[in-house]
């Protein structure tokens, strides 16, 4: 008689005992490089309106603080949209997400076009918030689906050093855009960029094979039946057990899920203000032309890649030597926040033009460092099963600056007796915000103390 075939291990559906599926280089690389071109284009969107204030401000004569609360209006929908889409994702293709997000950004760009006035700059800029909100987190998901978990390292610090490299890429020639062209030809030029990536993101952006969830639908195509759970009893010594869940409460109150939003919190409050304020203050304050002021962002944009390509192999240097991650990514998340503080602090009093660029460069570069250190902190407290929504509501948190920050600016500049002292006020509610959340980092992010508290409950 024929030999069967033999059966997978009793307890393990068959799907995961297949051999893992072949790593395409070429097209994990490609899908790389395009991903990294999606964050490029996210961080220009984003950046436009600050780097048009000064025309927008003078054609539309709009106020200081009707500028902030549109600025501000980018966030309405920016944290809901990304929880909601992380829910989805489930269900959608990568491929599919990240070509609607796309497309949105496009006609996010076009009401204003059509009329310029505050409800249309409103408008295009809480479409576009929408539709960015899901963007750094899908993005990384689309990515992990073509490269195997231990090849993911480098791929994810060139997606999220795509934000930084996005500022650096477009200041410059957002700004050229603008100075020549005239503000709208700016937006024009983003709504045609977006809509190319998107094009070409469908012919070559399909969801790769490291696909967590791919395995279950492909069963279910199939129609093979769940393999039953085994009943954990004493007669049963190797039964495998039901994946560990916390409280989320409990999760949300532990210092180091609290550090970790808190330092994401001061970095993000930091971002805000760089991408509404920052451009303004150096043309009207600071006496820069467009294009120094567009060079001096660049700058600072360089200094943040420096740090993010950086930052990941420095820690696991020191957790090599034996650091714990209280001291490497606990501590220096907290510290960079402290130092973007004290720089934010002092810049407005620094009339030393060498001095003072070193200071704007700190005050609104440090803090890079917070953004990939605060999800690594929290995620060695978090059960696996559990990381994902808690790693939105974390992201959803650390956010919400961006809907304070630059309409509290404008309010301030608004009311102060001179614009010079409402951006001095603004830069030092920013620094005390900055010390403060940069201070309760350092001092509550303790991931080895906390999950050992935790293991009780997993």
């Amino acid at each position: 008689m024929a030999s069967q075939p033999s059966a997978p291990p009793t307890g393990l559906p068959a799907a995961e005992t297949a051999a893992p599926p072949p790593y395409d280089r070429v097209r994990a690389w490609l899908v790389t490089a395009m991903i990294v071109t999606f964050m490029v284009v996210n961080f220009a969107d984003k950046a436009v309106l600050g780097l048009a204030a000064v025309p927008i401000m003078d054609e539309l004569h709009i106020s200081h603080g009707t500028y902030g609360l549109i600025s501000s209006s980018f966030f309405l929908l920016f944290s809901l949209a990304g929880l909601v889409v992380g829910f989805v994702s489930s269900r959608v293709s990568s491929r599919t997400l990240l070509f609607v997000m796309t497309l949105t950004w496009a006609v996010a760009q076009l009401p204003v076009l059509v009329v310029a006035a505050v409800p249309t700059l409103v408008a295009g800029r809480v479409l576009l918030g929408a539709a960015e909100g899901p963007a750094a987190s899908m993005s990384m998901h689309a990515l992990y689906k073509w490269f195997p978990p231990h090849r993911r390292g480098l791929p994810s610090a060139l997606q999220i050093s795509g934000a930084a490299l996005g500022t650096l890429v477009s200041a410059p020639v957002l700004t050229w855009l603008i100075t020549a062209h005239g503000w709208r030809s700016a937006y024009v030029a983003l709504a045609v960029v977006s809509a190319t990536w998107a094009l070409v993101w469908w012919h070559v952006g399909h969801d790769g094979p490291f696909d967590d969830a791919r395995p279950a639908r492909a069963a279910r195509r199939r129609d093979v039946p769940d393999v039953p759970d085994v009943p954990t009893s004493p007669d049963v010594p190797d039964a495998p057990k039901a994946a560990a869940r916390v409280p989320y409460r409990r999760l949300l109150l532990t210092g180091t899920v609290l550090g970790s939003v808190s330092s994401a919190f001061g970095a993000s409050w930091a971002l805000s203000l760089s991408q509404a304020w920052l451009p303004s203050y150096l043309r009207t304050e600071r006496d820069m032309t467009p294009g120094a002021a567009a060079s001096t962002i660049s700058a600072i944009a360089a200094f943040s890649l420096v740090l993010l390509l950086t930052v990941s192999p420095l820690m696991d240097v020191l957790k090599a030597r034996g650091v714990t991650s209280r001291w490497s990514s606990g501590a220096t998340q907290g510290i960079a926040v402290c130092v973007a503080g004290c720089a934010m602090a002092a810049f407005p009093f620094t009339d030393a033009p060498l001095v003072q660029h070193l200071l704007i460069g700190l005050a609104f570069g440090t803090g890079a460092v917070a953004v990939p250190l605060h999800y690594m902190t929290a995620a060695e407290v978090v059960p696996a099963a559990q990381r994902g929504a808690l790693f939105g509501i974390v992201a959803a948190t650390g956010t919400l600056p961006g809907l304070v920050a630059p309409a509290l600016t404008g309010h301030l500049i608004d009311a102060a007796d001179t614009t010079a002292s409402g951006y001095t006020y603004a830069f030092l509610i920013s620094a005390a915000v900055m010390l403060l959340t940069g201070l309760l980092a350092v001092a509550c992010i303790r991931p080895e103390r906390d999950a050992a508290r935790l293991a009780p409950y997993v």
